[in-house]
């Protein structure tokens, strides 16, 4: 494996999968929405708007795990999950930036 690659996805049920997709959606709209990172009013419009389609997405998940009778999250797994896919990259955008000196 070349130091480039991303670890490989661990292997996941369809609906933990879809789990990930919309858990990392929210992130993403999240992060355009956070005002320490945000740039325009517009674009954090557009992010909060289209949170909510990514939020029921989400529960819809979940509920369908839940219906299917997987009713543990597997923490580990779906850690390396969101690993592979960019998801400690994503979710550093919906916390505060580092405190510069002289702000």
């Amino acid at each position: 494996m070349r130091q480039s690659d991303p670890p490989p996805l661990p292997a996941l049920t369809r609906a933990e999968g879809e789990f990930i997709d919309c858990y990392l959606d929210v992130l993403d709209q999240l992060g355009r929405i956070n005002p320490a990172r945000g740039s325009d009013t517009y674009g954090a419009l557009r992010a909060a708007q289209a949170l909510a389609s990514h939020a029921r997405a989400l529960r819809d998940a979940l509920a369908l795990m839940h219906e299917r009778g997987e009713a543990r999250i597997h923490a580990g797994t779906l850690a390396r999950a969101l690993r592979a896919l960019d998801g400690e990259r994503r979710s550093a955008r919906v916390t505060l930036p580092p405190v510069t000196p002289g702000r």
